[in-house]
């Protein structure tokens, strides 16, 4: 397949959107910018662009996607009901990177959904992403515009390593702003619960509604048996082809951990200013205070880890509460639950 990669700068993002539009309308599907990762984009109504999305990445078939929304009024047709709590949500934190759950319509296609009676809708801030959603005039379908399994993509060159001569279409929009996946929460039940963390934390959604919590799936192995209405949240996700340790504790005991641990090809994943205490080959992935800058970071590091083709990497761990979850969350799956506390 011939691949086309369009630069939405100034001036071209209308025509690019419109390109994208256009080969969404035919059932094909297209590589799209978002503000948190790149998304490989297709019309819900369209069961061939959906089960090329599935096809393309190598997606497990019981592993639900995102319904992309560009306006309130896109719910109608696809939720039953839009409770005052993720009213409340959508007000505060739409557009932007959260993710709700609610109870699906029969127009939702059971692809989409994984055959489960619920969709994951998420209205998205990025520009391209809302001008690409306005001219298909359709919701899009939009996982991660990656191989399955491996760091999601965060730039264009991510979506052009994984994707190139897969799809049609993959159009630059620049670095994700955010760099990692939306928060997912699930407004079906008695109060929200946080499925998968992302950059809008627990104790942000609490301001709003105090009775929220995170769920245990996101802390633990889920069953292959399972049905998991969130994606990234059953299978090993993240990874580069290196094997991952995550390794939690001070900077002494990490340094003293990686130095014991070492052979020739590892690397350390570790906060800026870590460097000279390590003393193996590191790359850092942000600072240590600074969940936002972890998030913005963490994949592409990983992909870099495979493009200078290291045999194990040591990640520092961050903390695990507040905006730093979402990225502790990946990297622990990145690892594969494999984790040492010191």
């Amino acid at each position: 397949m011939r691949t086309e990669l369009i630069k939405a700068e100034q001036g071209n993002a209308e025509a690019a959107a419109e390109r994208a539009a256009e080969l969404l309308c035919r059932g094909e599907i297209v590589a799209i910018p978002t503000e948190t990762v790149y998304g490989l984009a297709a019309s819900i109504y369209s069961e061939k662009a959906l089960r090329e999305v599935y096809s393309v990445k190598g997606r497990p078939q019981d592993n639900p996607v995102i319904v992309h929304i560009s306006s309130m009024d896109m719910l109608d047709g696809i939720v039953e009901e839009v409770p005052d709590e993720a009213l409340l949500l959508a007000e505060k934190f739409w557009p932007g990177p959260l993710t709700m759950i609610f109870r699906k319509t029969r127009k939702v296609s059971d692809t989409i959904t994984c055959g489960m009676d619920t969709v994951a809708v998420r209205y998205p801030s990025h520009p391209v992403a809302h001008a690409v959603i306005e001219a298909a005039g359709v919701p899009l379908a939009a996982p991660s515009a990656n191989l399955s399994g491996k760091p999601s993509p965060t730039s264009a060159e991510h979506c052009v390593h994984d994707l190139w001569g897969k799809v049609p279409l993959i159009i630059d929009g620049g670095q994700c702003e955010v760099g990692v996946e939306s928060t997912v929460v699930s407004m079906t039940g008695d109060h929200p619960v946080i499925l998968r963390p992302g950059i809008i934390s627990l104790e942000q959604i609490r301001e709003l509604i105090p009775s929220a919590e995170v769920s245990e799936a996101v802390t633990r192995k889920v069953g292959e048996d399972e049905k998991v209405m969130s994606p990234g949240l059953k299978y090993k996700h993240y990874s580069p082809e290196c094997s991952v340790t995550l390794v939690k504790g001070s900077l002494e005991d990490f340094s003293s951990y990686v130095k014991e641990n070492y052979e020739d090809g590892d690397f350390a994943m570790c906060f800026f200013g870590d460097e000279e205490s390590i003393g193996i080959p590191c790359i850092p992935y942000g600072t240590a205070e600074d969940a936002v800058s972890q998030a913005h970071s963490v994949f592409a590091v990983l992909r870099q880890l495979d493009e200078i083709g290291a045999k194990r990497v040591f990640v520092r761990a961050p903390e695990e509460t507040g905006q730093a979850m979402a990225v502790s969350n990946r990297l622990l799956r990145a690892a594969g639950f494999d984790e040492v506390t010191l």
